[in-house]
Protein backbone atom coordinates (compact mmCIF):
# COMPACT_ATOMS: atom_id res chain seq x y z
CA UNK A 1 0.00 0.00 0.00
CA UNK A 2 1.36 3.56 -0.97
CA UNK A 3 1.78 5.84 1.74
CA UNK A 4 -0.64 7.84 3.50
CA UNK A 5 1.24 10.81 2.90
CA UNK A 6 2.38 10.24 -0.51
CA UNK A 7 -1.97 9.48 -1.37
CA UNK A 8 -2.75 13.06 0.16
CA UNK A 9 0.21 14.99 -1.64
CA UNK A 10 -1.50 13.35 -5.01
CA UNK A 11 -5.08 13.89 -3.91
CA UNK A 12 -3.72 17.23 -3.44
CA UNK A 13 -2.86 17.60 -6.97
CA UNK A 14 -5.75 15.94 -8.47
CA UNK A 15 -8.34 18.46 -6.60
CA UNK A 16 -5.89 21.31 -7.57
CA UNK A 17 -6.32 20.30 -11.44
CA UNK A 18 -10.03 19.74 -11.05
CA UNK A 19 -10.75 22.64 -8.79
CA UNK A 20 -12.39 21.10 -6.17
CA UNK A 21 -11.73 24.03 -3.43
CA UNK A 22 -13.47 21.81 -0.15
CA UNK A 23 -11.20 18.82 -0.55
CA UNK A 24 -7.76 21.13 -1.45
CA UNK A 25 -8.09 22.82 0.71
CA UNK A 26 -8.77 20.12 3.36
CA UNK A 27 -5.56 18.08 2.31
CA UNK A 28 -3.82 21.25 2.76
CA UNK A 29 -4.74 21.54 6.18
CA UNK A 30 -3.88 17.84 6.76
CA UNK A 31 -1.28 18.63 5.58
CA UNK A 32 -0.09 21.30 7.79
CA UNK A 33 -1.08 19.37 10.99
CA UNK A 34 1.22 16.10 9.57
CA UNK A 35 3.89 18.54 9.05
CA UNK A 36 3.39 20.39 12.65
CA UNK A 37 3.00 16.68 14.59
CA UNK A 38 6.75 15.66 12.14
CA UNK A 39 8.43 19.53 13.70
CA UNK A 40 6.66 18.52 17.33
CA UNK A 41 8.36 15.33 17.39
CA UNK A 42 11.29 15.67 15.14
CA UNK A 43 10.76 13.02 13.62
CA UNK A 44 8.60 11.93 10.07
CA UNK A 45 5.01 10.15 11.11
CA UNK A 46 3.79 6.78 10.11
CA UNK A 47 0.55 5.97 8.96
CA UNK A 48 -0.50 5.09 12.20
CA UNK A 49 0.43 8.30 13.04
CA UNK A 50 -0.99 10.67 10.39
CA UNK A 51 -4.20 8.42 10.95
CA UNK A 52 -4.11 9.96 14.39
CA UNK A 53 -3.95 13.38 12.77
CA UNK A 54 -6.45 12.74 10.64
CA UNK A 55 -8.95 11.23 13.13
CA UNK A 56 -8.35 14.46 15.07
CA UNK A 57 -9.40 16.49 12.24
CA UNK A 58 -12.19 14.81 12.33
CA UNK A 59 -13.13 15.00 15.87
CA UNK A 60 -12.39 19.11 15.38
CA UNK A 61 -15.03 18.84 12.78
CA UNK A 62 -17.23 17.38 14.90
CA UNK A 63 -17.31 19.78 17.58
CA UNK A 64 -17.79 22.51 15.44
CA UNK A 65 -20.96 21.03 14.01
CA UNK A 66 -22.24 20.64 17.11
CA UNK A 67 -21.54 24.30 17.92
CA UNK A 68 -22.88 25.76 14.98
CA UNK A 69 -26.09 23.66 15.54
CA UNK A 70 -26.57 24.98 18.42
CA UNK A 71 -25.96 28.56 17.14
CA UNK A 72 -28.53 27.62 14.19
CA UNK A 73 -25.57 28.08 11.60
CA UNK A 74 -26.56 25.53 9.02
CA UNK A 75 -24.43 27.48 6.26
CA UNK A 76 -21.66 26.81 8.39
CA UNK A 77 -22.95 23.18 9.79
CA UNK A 78 -23.16 22.05 6.18
CA UNK A 79 -19.31 23.41 5.02
CA UNK A 80 -17.76 21.38 8.43
CA UNK A 81 -19.83 17.96 7.04
CA UNK A 82 -18.19 18.57 3.66
CA UNK A 83 -14.92 18.68 5.01
CA UNK A 84 -15.33 15.78 7.45
CA UNK A 85 -16.51 13.61 4.79
CA UNK A 86 -13.13 14.65 2.89
CA UNK A 87 -11.18 13.28 6.21
CA UNK A 88 -13.42 10.17 6.76
CA UNK A 89 -12.06 8.88 3.36
CA UNK A 90 -8.70 8.85 4.54
CA UNK A 91 -9.62 6.81 7.69
CA UNK A 92 -10.19 2.97 7.57
CA UNK A 93 -13.77 1.98 8.71
CA UNK A 94 -14.46 2.75 11.65
CA UNK A 95 -15.28 -0.09 14.08
CA UNK A 96 -18.89 -0.94 15.82
CA UNK A 97 -19.10 -0.82 20.00
CA UNK A 98 -19.15 -5.10 19.38
CA UNK A 99 -16.03 -5.02 17.43
CA UNK A 100 -14.45 -2.52 20.41
CA UNK A 101 -15.59 -4.74 23.04
CA UNK A 102 -14.11 -7.87 21.44
CA UNK A 103 -10.74 -6.12 21.24
CA UNK A 104 -10.59 -5.05 24.31
CA UNK A 105 -11.35 -8.05 25.96
CA UNK A 106 -8.59 -9.74 24.25
CA UNK A 107 -6.39 -7.03 25.61
CA UNK A 108 -7.86 -7.42 28.93
CA UNK A 109 -6.65 -11.26 28.80
CA UNK A 110 -3.59 -10.21 27.34
CA UNK A 111 -2.42 -7.93 29.82
CA UNK A 112 -3.91 -9.87 32.67
CA UNK A 113 -6.46 -6.91 33.84
CA UNK A 114 -8.21 -7.77 37.12
CA UNK A 115 -10.14 -4.38 37.25
CA UNK A 116 -10.33 -0.30 37.27
CA UNK A 117 -6.70 -0.26 38.58
CA UNK A 118 -5.10 -1.81 35.48
CA UNK A 119 -6.68 0.64 33.21
CA UNK A 120 -3.97 2.02 31.89
CA UNK A 121 -1.71 -1.03 30.94
CA UNK A 122 -5.64 -1.82 28.55
CA UNK A 123 -5.98 1.53 27.21
CA UNK A 124 -2.40 2.33 25.84
CA UNK A 125 -2.14 -1.28 24.19
CA UNK A 126 -5.52 -0.81 23.06
CA UNK A 127 -5.20 2.76 21.63
CA UNK A 128 -1.98 1.81 19.86
CA UNK A 129 -4.16 -0.95 17.96
CA UNK A 130 -6.94 0.56 17.64
CA UNK A 131 -5.77 4.38 16.23
CA UNK A 132 -7.68 5.65 13.73
CA UNK A 133 -9.96 2.47 13.67
CA UNK A 134 -11.98 4.04 16.31
CA UNK A 135 -12.87 6.82 18.80
CA UNK A 136 -10.31 7.34 22.06
CA UNK A 137 -13.76 8.44 24.28
CA UNK A 138 -15.61 5.06 22.82
CA UNK A 139 -12.68 2.67 23.70
CA UNK A 140 -11.48 4.85 26.85
CA UNK A 141 -16.14 4.09 27.90
CA UNK A 142 -16.04 0.19 26.62
CA UNK A 143 -12.58 -0.46 28.87
CA UNK A 144 -13.91 0.79 32.02
CA UNK A 145 -17.45 -0.55 31.26
CA UNK A 146 -15.71 -4.12 30.86
CA UNK A 147 -12.94 -3.56 33.76
CA UNK A 148 -15.65 -2.50 36.17
CA UNK A 149 -17.47 -5.80 36.09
Amino acid sequence: MEDLKQKLSDDLKQALRSGDKVRRSVIRLVMAAINNAEIARQATLNDTDILGVIAKEVRQRQESIDAFRKGNRQDLVAQEEAEMAVLKEYLPPQLTREEIIAAARQVITEVEAKGPGDKGKVMSKLIAQLKGKADGREINAVVTELLSL
